[in-house]
């Protein structure tokens, strides 16, 4: 025992001096882990408020700009499908550091950049650090948490990746392109310096055989006094039975064991996606335009709700449960979806037109503030969760690249949708979110209290 404490000690001093009990250090180890998902916001919100700066001092045309922006989620799909072996390689914190440095590769890039082509070549980098952080730190945050803080840990990864993009429209507003490029650097500058100061995830320790290791980065994130002897016998075991089985390849993932777990995992991403988020948010200022409301007036309100509505959703998790959330976020979505159909069809109509702009704002207003409450977030949350470690790394790629090319799909067919029906559009995102509702009744378990063990055996039993 006194071997152990001194173990446990030798490595604190080599983390943090801070580490006096549950839950602070999984606090900050979930703070340095999220500057990653602030990362990604930035990234995200990048391309909106420099589009005019940019364009201007390259001399880019229309399409040349279009395709620095789209490009980024091309990077991010790299990203996905190499996050999950990546992780299990050289573990959660060595992909983050590897991660980290892409966005600092191509936040200079873009810094210094005076044509088209190195500019896209810095947006495919930070689009694929962006990948790798969509899948690694909602994994790593769900390892390190108690089962009673998972859910609202898990989703401050939804909440990071908001505050980002909002601040990147904000100060967009005041800084210069190059400037504004240099802000970026900043999360991962955090982000690179908090990872020495953190332990690595347990699990991912245990499951690569490191048992030394895997105690006392446990008994770190617990605290010095507590028991850990429980968990970490529950860890081990069912890291054991685990290794009964052989690590299966990506088609084996598809096999009946598996089977319930991709699909609620595969299932959730789609639901997320097809609803119609990202056409709204890549497109919110034309929105309101088209509506006939003051864009900018309505763009800040619309990151106003979803900061705050994603903190609330945050608060809620660990108490009101995944499952209800998501209920309650895709009947407000459906809603949401209604009401700026209405307003656009009032429009097209010519019947009642002064109510098309506070109609179309409430509609949208209701749909990022659904969107906020569950399915931004807590799909992620879930995908953490249900997994077991042996696939972790291949059906969480596999789940994080369906989910960006859900979103190139939705934000490359939203203007042709738009042009074709804008009240037809958002009937179709009503319809496909009311669809959505009906797989979360029928097919997503409730996680909320479970130690992950506990959940993914009785999924993929």
């Amino acid at each position: 025992m006194a071997i152990k404490e001194a173990l446990i000690e030798e490595h604190k001093n080599n983390l943090l001096p801070a580490t006096k009990g549950h839950p602070w250090m999984v606090y900050f180890t979930t703070f340095v882990a999220v500057c990653g998902s602030y990362e990604f916001g930035a990234c995200a919100g990048y391309s909106s408020p420099t589009q005019y700066g940019i364009t201007q001092d390259l001399s880019l045309s229309l399409a040349e700009y279009s395709l620095f922006g789209s490009i980024l989620t091309f990077g991010a799909m790299l990203g996905a499908i190499t996050s999950g072996p990546v992780a299990d390689f050289i573990g959660r914190k060595g992909s983050m550091r590897v991660s980290s440095a892409f966005c600092v590769a191509g936040w200079l890039v873009i810094y210094f950049s005076e044509g088209p082509v190195p500019l896209d070549i810095g947006r495919l980098a930070t689009g694929y650090g962006m990948g790798v952080f969509s899948f690694v730190v909602p994994v790593f945050v769900a390892e390190i948490a108690p089962k009673d803080l998972r859910g609202a840990l898990t989703t401050l990864n939804q909440f990071m990746i908001v505050a980002g993009v909002s601040v990147a429209y904000v100060i967009g507003t005041v800084l210069s392109w190059r400037a504004l490029a240099l802000t970026g650097l900043i999360p991962a500058a955090v982000l690179l310096l908090g990872l020495f100061l953190i332990p690595e995830s347990p699990r991912w320790l245990a499951k690569r055989g490191r048992e030394k290791d895997f105690e006392e980065a446990l008994q770190i994130l617990r605290g010095k006094d507590a028991d850990i002897s429980q968990e970490a016998q529950e860890i081990k075991d069912y890291i054991t039975t685990l290794e009964r089985f052989p690590k299966p390849n990506l088609v084996e993932l598809f096999q009946r064991r598996y089977l319930r777990s991709l699909t609620i995992g595969i299932g959730l991403m789609l639901c997320q996606q097809l609803g119609g988020i990202n056409g709204v948010c890549f497109y919110t200022s034309s929105i309101f335009e088209l509506a006939g409301f003051s864009s900018a007036i309505g763009s800040i309100v619309y990151a106003c709700v979803q900061v705050v509505i994603t903190g609330l959703g945050a608060v809620l998790i660990d108490k009101a449960g995944r499952k209800p959330l998501l209920l309650v976020s895709g009947s407000g979505l459906v809603m949401g979806c209604i009401l700026t159909a209405a307003a656009f069809y009032l429009k097209v109509q010519q019947v009642s037109v002064g109510a098309v702009p506070a109609l179309a704002l409430t509609g949208i207003l209701v749909y990022i503030g659904s969107f906020s409450i569950g399915m931004g977030a807590i799909p992620w949350v879930v995908m953490s969760e249900i997994f077991p470690i042996n696939i972790k790394g291949q059906a969480g790629s596999l789940a994080t690249l369906v989910n960006w090319f859900g979103a190139w799909l939705c934000s490359y067919t939203f203007n042709f949708l738009m042009s074709w029906s804008s009240y037809g559009t958002f009937i179709l995102y009503a319809a496909i979110n009311a669809l959505a509702i009906l797989f979360i009744v029928l097919v997503v378990p409730e996680t909320k209290g479970k130690s992950l063990e506990q959940l993914q055996a009785a999924i993929n039993a």
